[in-house]
């Protein structure tokens, strides 16, 4: 493989315009945010249109609830009155990753019915992923992985231009480092694949969030966003997903220069608060995950760590309680986003 590589009807709208940005960018959520909640598609829209949100992320089918004709037409349907966009997506389309579905057909099969579900919709993209941290150690290196989901796409090409659409790929759960979703991208051809932007899953592969941004920012189709705390330990370092405003990526810049560098696309919150994940990078073993990350990146996730405090580990809690705690850290992680946009 080459090395080159969403308004709410009769509510106001929720739209800012960035200084340097120079045109609005979307509010959006991720409907992973609300995961434990049961509730239907119809009931997440309307949740979303009372909190100004512009567009609702159906990152994955069960979101949806299925992909049956009349149903995705009564999402769009219920959208459209709401003046809420919508954008759907998927999980992998590697046949090689450990995340990957065989029982749902191959990989074109899986995305040729989603590119269908998203014509219904009214989605311009379908998200999807690789993989996960999992997909890097491996007896398939991850550029073996890249290679293939990169096949997929292409062979799909055809059908994705003809729908008007584009795929949406994701640096997803420690899979890929921004340089490896770059070559993947450039691989398939920007012009119908470019880039789900994750702010939270960087650390989790030991690179820094702007860089991510820096690197990706000319192929983002749409986003994730959320804010993460990341501290030094005596092994090597620790991470963890947290509220809006409480980590320490720096994420109020992470929006300013989103908003300056990605005018005009989504900005949805992805809120997943987590306890500390640990990546013990003094110990030999670990990289060999990460044998072609350049010492320089690493020097800035690096940083970051070193200005980081430690964070307890969140109480176990009943599965109602998690529902409950989930649904508030939604709503807090909100209201941060709104009055710092506000003031952009």
């Amino acid at each position: 493989m080459m090395r080159r590589t969403l308004l709410a009807a009769g509510a106001a709208a929720f739209a800012w315009r960035g200084d340097a940005a120079g045109g609005k960018v979307k509010f959006g959520l991720d409907l992973f945010s609300l995961r434990s909640q049961g509730w239907t598609p119809i009931e997440y829209l309307d949740f979303c249109s009372k909190r100004g949100i512009r567009v609702v992320h159906f990152s994955e089918v069960r979101f949806l609830g299925n992909l049956e004709e009349e149903n995705l037409k009564r999402v769009r349907a219920r959208a459209e009155s709401l003046g809420i966009e919508v954008e759907i997506g998927m999980l992998s389309i590697c046949p090689t990753s450990t995340l990957f579905n065989k029982s749902q057909g191959t990989a074109e099969e899986q995305l040729t019915r989603m590119l269908a579900a998203a014509r219904t919709v009214g989605s311009p993209i379908v998200r999807c992923v690789l993989g996960s941290a999992a997909d890097r150690t491996g007896a398939i290196p991850i550029e073996g992985h890249i290679e293939n989901t990169v096949k997929v796409l292409r062979n799909v090409r055809s059908r994705v231009l003809d729908a008007g659409l584009k795929v949406a790929i994701e640096n997803h759960a420690g899979d890929m480092q921004a340089r490896e979703v770059k070559m993947l991208i450039e691989e398939a051809g920007t012009d119908f694949v470019g880039s789900c932007l994750d702010s939270g899953n960087p650390l989790w592969t030991i690179e820094d969030p702007h860089l991510t941004l820096e690197t990706l920012a000319p192929y983002v189709l749409t986003s994730h966003v959320r804010d993460t705390a990341v501290w030094r330990t005596p092994q090597g370092a620790a991470v963890a997903w947290t509220r809006m405003g409480e980590g320490n990526m720096g994420i109020a810049d992470y929006i300013r220069e989103y908003a300056a560098k990605c005018p005009g696309r989504p900005l949805s919150l992805e809120i997943i608060v987590t306890g500390p994940r640990f990546y013990n990078f003094l110990g030999p073993k670990f990289w060999d995950a990460f044998r072609q990350t350049p010492a320089w990146e690493f020097a800035r996730f690096l940083a970051l760590a070193e200005k980081g405090t430690a964070r307890e580990a969140p109480p176990p809690l009943s599965k109602e309680a998690a529902a409950a705690r989930e649904l508030d850290d939604v709503e807090a992680s909100i209201r941060w986003t709104k009055a710092f946009l506000e003031k952009l």
